[in-house]
């Protein structure tokens, strides 16, 4: 059986506290995931909805389709740059923590992405997009460690 995952990622300022939203959907089964962290970026949200989704999945190699609105996910994958990043140890780019996390579980899975247009009255979309908004508008606000380290370590934000 397929499964068909939404997912969005936001960011109260760039950076600042974000959260992700999930939908996953299997059959007649659906399950929403949510969280959010007090200090990120929006683009590191929209990588973790889809590994943190991944993650979830208990069977491997199963087939799964990918719906985002995140051009930074979908393109790097899509166009093979993060195999790329990968092979250089990803010297000098964003978020390499998320995206070695996300290709030990990709590798797991038979995983195709679709890119949806953000905001366009699609209704998985947009509820991910209100899972995740409330996720960064929470009370319950996580730390995203290895973001906020590097930030403070180097004094910049271009993580």
């Amino acid at each position: 059986m397929s499964i068909i995952i939404y997912t969005d990622g936001s960011a109260k300022g760039n950076p600042g506290n974000g959260g992700y939203g999930i939908v996953m959907m299997s059959g007649d089964h659906r399950r929403e995931l949510h969280q959010g962290f007090r200090l990120t970026t929006n683009n590191r949200m929209e990588l973790l909805a889809v590994i943190v989704a991944l993650e979830s999945i208990k069977n491997e190699n199963s087939a799964i389709t990918i719906y985002s609105d995140s051009k930074y996910v979908i393109d790097s994958v899509e166009k093979k740059w993060v195999f790329g990043w990968e092979k250089k140890n990803f010297n000098n780019k964003k978020n390499p923590d998320l995206w070695i996390r996300f290709l030990k579980i990709y590798r797991k899975q038979k995983v195709s992405f679709i890119w949806v247009k953000g905001h366009a009255n699609n209704k998985e979309n947009e509820r991910c997009d209100v899972l995740a908004v409330q996720a960064a508008d929470s009370n319950n606000l996580l730390v995203d460690d290895w973001y906020e380290n590097n930030v403070k370590n180097t004094g910049s934000s271009l993580f």
